[in-house]
């Protein structure tokens, strides 16, 4: 079986948490914040204008990857870290009926369980995603209010690994460990035992009760420190963190595992999107591992960087750290930023909502629709500066399926920002764009979604950049009159064709993926299965997300 015939027919499950303003940031953080600075009606330009938002968040709140450069200042960022260590064979685990408040989990609870073999990635049930924000009451007859409190039982008093844990996990060489509560990590063995003394007093107690220890006699400061904010750095271990979502489903087994996170160069952590996949019936799950890990994938994502430009008059990246490594919390400090971005940089999904206001959030939209069957259309030699590519020009290079995922490479990658051939004014405002038959043309096809290797799906001339670039629109405008007899307003009227592929095809349900590069770079045109790995947004009209083909 091919591989796109493979991952069709595996089952798939989705393990990130629901990402919300609501969502309880790490204690001490800041939770996500958005701000709509600009409606459809047109604010800040008074035309035709979109639904843009700016967020501010930490890398920590919600699913995310924690990366070595979290607690050792020159190691890999999460951009450094190839698919290779972020995907691949192991075991989820649930222990969720032998763990409680405050509990240790040793590697024979975990071994005694279920079969994990050196260098898996090792996903482990708690049962402490049931305290997530969205998810029903847990009811707590000492608690006040007679219901746990949701904040304190996910990052206060969720168990955590016993003192040999990170040592045997080493010796194991696994790839990530990754837990559905706040950390990785015990949070006595965090800022949180500072932040909450009395919860420390509580753990400390039960310690003491259970293992006849107290807790600075079992967890060592010195040694503990030594080898999680030292060796484990070195190691390239990797923690995932805030797994949720289907995680009950799976139970105890085996699986393949994809946590992708946004390929963030300046930062220590990034969100990802969780998901595990189970072999096809016929096929043992070692079968369907060993075929998955040979195949070739590529990562059509492009770097995540404040130096990445932003589209016209959206606010670029910035990240400003408010912790470090260095000496805070009695050496129990970490790396840690708060970002603040618009959505329109870097490679990202337009959702419904960025144009529809009556449309579905990312996070709203069903987990399926993120990855399938599809086709990368080459398109580079039939293209140029500020021209117009057509369904034909597509049907000429490969078969369209109904319900296909479209990928379209027009070339213009090579002029992103971190290519060697960049030029970031022919990128931004003259890549070429479709032609007017070309929503149509996708609606007939049933078209999942639509991806493009430049930074949108329009033609830049059919967007705001037709006013703020006067001499780039006369020059298109010329190329059309020579290409179809007829000017730019004859062949795309405004009040049809402005913002084409996102007002006639996001209200049926036809999004959009824009700033593809990296290795489309060498994407044959042909079929492959494609996969859109992003946040579980639920307020957010568009994220970035991570973008993979397998041929």
């Amino acid at each position: 079986m091919t591989v796109a015939g493979l991952l069709q027919t595996a089952t798939w499950y989705d393990l990130t948490q629901a990402l919300s303003i609501f969502t309880p940031p790490f204690p001490g953080e800041m939770p996500l914040q958005v701000h709509f600075f600009k409606r459809l009606t047109g604010a800040f330009g008074g035309g035709q204008g979109a639904n843009g938002q700016l967020i501010e968040w930490s890398n920590n709140t919600g699913t995310h990857i924690v990366g070595p450069r979290a607690f050792h200042s020159g190691a890999e960022a999460i951009s450094d870290i190839p698919l290779s260590r972020l995907a691949g064979p192991g075991v989820v685990v649930d222990i969720s009926d032998t763990v409680s408040d405050y509990s240790l989990y040793t590697p024979e609870m975990i071994t005694s369980r279920a079969d994990v073999r050196k260098g898996d990635i090792l996903i482990i049930n708690t049962g402490y995603h049931r305290h997530t924000f969205d998810q029903p009451d847990t009811p707590d007859a000492n608690a006040q209010g007679g219901i746990e409190n949701k904040e304190f039982g996910y990052y206060v008093r969720h168990p955590g690994p016993s003192a040999e844990f990170f040592q045997w996990a080493l010796d194991m060489g696994l790839k990530v460990i990754g837990v559905d509560c706040g950390s990785a990590e015990h949070p006595m063995n965090t800022n949180i035992r500072y932040q909450h003394a009395r919860e420390f007093d509580k753990a400390n107690a039960k310690l003491q009760t259970t293992n006849g220890l107290a807790w600075d006699d079992l967890f060592s400061p010195e040694d503990y420190h030594y080898l999680t904010h030292i060796v484990m750095p070195q190691s390239g271990l990797l923690f995932a963190e805030g797994l949720g979502g289907q995680i009950a489903e799976m139970g105890t087994r085996r699986a393949y595992f994809m946590l992708l996170p946004i390929p963030f160069m300046e930062v220590e952590s990034a969100w990802c999107r969780a998901v595990a996949l189970t072999a096809p019936d016929g096929m043992t799950q070692d079968q369907f591992d060993e075929q998955l890990d040979s195949a070739e994938w590529l990562d059509m994502t492009v770097p995540f960087s404040v130096q990445t430009p932003q589209w016209a008059n959206y606010e670029p990246l910035s990240v400003k750290y408010t912790k470090r490594v260095g000496g805070q919390y009695f050496g129990l400090g970490r790396n840690n930023a708060h970002c603040r971005a618009s959505f329109h940089l870097g490679t990202h999904m337009d959702g419904e909502k960025h144009f529809h206001a009556a449309g579905r959030t990312i996070g709203q939209m069903p987990f399926a629709t993120w990855f399938g069957p599809g086709v990368i259309a080459d398109i580079g030699h039939l293209v140029s500066d500020s021209s117009v590519y057509t369904p034909a020009m597509v049907e000429s290079v490969v078969a369209v399926q109904p319900g296909d995922i479209l990928i379209i490479k027009t070339g213009y990658y090579r002029y992103g920002w971190i290519s060697p051939e960049s030029d970031e004014f022919r990128y931004m405002i003259k890549h070429p764009g479709p032609s007017p038959d070309f929503a149509d043309w996708c609606l007939e096809k049933k078209i999942n979604w639509l991806g493009v290797d430049c930074v949108a799906m329009e033609h830049p001339m059919n967007t705001i950049q037709r006013i703020w670039h006067p001499q780039t629109f006369a020059e298109a405008n010329q190329k059309l009159i020579d290409q179809y007899g007829a000017d730019w307003d004859a062949i795309y009227p405004l009040d049809k064709y402005y913002q084409d592929m996102h007002l006639n095809l996001f209200n049926k349900g036809i999004i959009h993926a824009e700033n593809l590069g990296n290795d489309i770079g060498s994407a044959e045109s042909g079929r492959y299965f494609i996969g859109c790995f992003v946040q579980k947004g639920m307020e957010l009209a568009s994220c970035w997300g991570r973008f993979v083909a397998w041929r």
